[in-house]
């Protein structure tokens, strides 16, 4: 490596038994650009970083030549030299005088985007024969612990990441880059001057408290039967995805600007019937009448209409019964590969399948898991969750944090977590005989109160307040929307 030669774009060398992808001109060349003229360092630290290099050596100079670069200080081979003077692979090189070497034969500065990008793309072949390599050895190894199924999955997932991300793993990094994306993150929230932060609900007084669905987010919408819990979540993703556009993002990616693509996996009910729901409250017909088939003309019309306009609509159903856990995280990031994905809900949580035989043990594997996947997929993750039975014991049927079936882990592992309570229905089931006349008026204006109206109680905030947020319920459209405010006059906004 004491020479440098000189480089030919289409001679890049090929892998051997003997050898991986790499060209050690390429990166000559790069190091020599970028010492001689530091500005070219813009152009290219959006593409490689240090371990995109194959050389050792000249990783290390090119991650002591940004971090100069960073502190607006001069990066040339006069200033690296007093880092390198014990630096056994440059002693190997030809020692300092290597560094020299190096600027003298740099290419001009118009170039290195493409000596940059050809340094990435060898690297990410080197990535894969790495992947490929430890995927046949584990396939040729018959391992009682290991199935072929798991290790298709895994397979998968660090497919996947290298796709994403171009790194099989992240591993540490420094407190500096975590500092400068919290940073980043901050400056962001201040450009939009109180805009939301996180995919909006449609649900206006849901964003304030909740600031939106945010990224890497596991939230758990829990509830006792007849509630709400899967109207909501229906809800939820038909505004998500009516309100999707996609556009040029600030880091000048392509994606959702507004809305989002929606992965619903529907453990209990059909695609259909979850279609049907959507339907309903799209086109305004009770769900009871378009399963009976008992329409006019006119609402007919009214749905075939509603149908035809909901046909872009990006959500996507999984209607899969019983799908364990490492398929679920599968099938989410072929979904996002292939068609985007922006918001992932699972209705719900305890038709989920672990591997784990105690059920303590296998929610806990679950709820870690929904958690996983939102921070791989960097999407907000919406689980729907029951709860237990004791809160039908008490007089005040409001749920809380305790009433979460197996509650240890889905609390711990979830980072927001809400309760959908619907005073109305308990009360219709308290309505006293015909012959009590005074506790009959009082349960009748109790009914007008509660009429039309459900609350969802914000439990846990991992990042924000707790609270109720009121919204109205229309049973026959099983549609939530928001509640109008007695100041704000009007009738409901849905």
């Amino acid at each position: 490596m004491n020479e440098i030669t000189a480089f030919n774009p289409t001679g890049a060398e090929v892998s051997t038994p003997e050898t991986v992808p790499h060209s050690i001109e390429a990166e000559q060349q790069l190091l020599g650009a970028l010492l001689t003229n530091n500005d070219v360092y813009d152009k290219i630290a959006s593409i490689i970083n240090p371990k995109h290099f194959y050389d050792p050596l000249h990783s290390r100079i090119f991650e002591t030549a940004a971090a100069r670069i960073a502190k607006n200080n001069l990066a040339s081979p006069v200033t690296l030299k007093a880092f390198f003077e014990d630096d056994e692979g440059l002693k190997e090189a030809g020692g300092t005088g290597y560094l020299a070497r190096l600027a003298g034969a740099a290419i001009s500065a118009f170039a290195v985007r493409d000596y940059a990008q050809l340094i990435y793309d060898l690297a990410i072949r080197r990535d894969l024969i790495a992947l490929g390599q430890e995927i046949s050895s584990k396939a040729a190894k018959v391992d009682v612990s290991s199935e072929p199924r798991e290790q298709i999955v895994e397979a998968e997932q660090q497919l996947y990441k290298l796709a994403e991300q171009g790194q099989t793993e992240s591993g540490f990094q420094s407190f500096l880059k975590a500092v400068t994306d919290a940073v980043n993150v901050a400056n962001a929230a201040y450009q939009r001057d109180g805009g939301l932060a996180g995919v909006s609900t449609g649900l206006s007084d849901m964003d304030n408290m909740l600031g939106g669905l945010h990224k890497s987010d596991l939230l758990i919408l829990a509830g006792r039967p007849s509630m709400g819990k899967t109207s909501l979540a229906t809800n939820i993703a038909f505004n998500v995805a009516k309100a999707y556009k996609r556009g040029k993002l600030a880091d000048g990616a392509e994606g959702a600007v507004d809305g989002g693509v929606v992965g619903f996996f529907s453990l209990e009910m059909s695609a259909e019937q979850l279609a049907g729901r959507i339907l309903a409250e799209a086109s305004e017909i009770s769900s009871h009448k378009i399963r009976q088939g008992d329409m006019d003309e006119v609402e007919f019309r009214r749905f075939v209409d509603a149908a035809k306009s909901l046909e872009a609509c990006p959500l996507y159903i999984d209607d899969t019964a019983a799908i364990p856990i490492a398929q679920l995280a599968a099938r989410a990031r072929r979904l996002k590969r292939t068609h985007g994905l922006d918001v992932l809900i699972i209705d719900y949580l305890q038709l989920v399948r672990g591997t784990a035989e105690n059920r303590v043990q296998e929610i806990g594997e679950i709820s870690m898991g929904l958690k996983a996947i939102a921070k791989e997929l960097q999407i907000p993750v919406i689980a729907l969750s029951q709860l237990s039975r004791q809160v039908e014991s008490r007089e005040d049927k409001r749920p809380q944090l305790s009433d979460l079936r197996e509650s240890g882990s889905i609390e711990q592992d979830a980072d927001v977590v809400m309760f959908v309570y619907r005073g109305e229905y308990y009360k219709e089931r308290e309505k006293p005989s015909d012959h009590e006349l005074d506790k009959m008026a009082e349960w009748q204006d109790e009914m007008s109160r509660l009429h039309g109206k459900a609350e969802v109680i914000i439990g846990k905030q991992r990042h924000g307040p707790i609270g109720t947020v009121e919204l109205s319920f229309e049973a026959q459209f099983t549609r939530f929307g928001n509640l109008a405010k007695a100041w704000q006059g009007g009738g409901e906004d849905f």
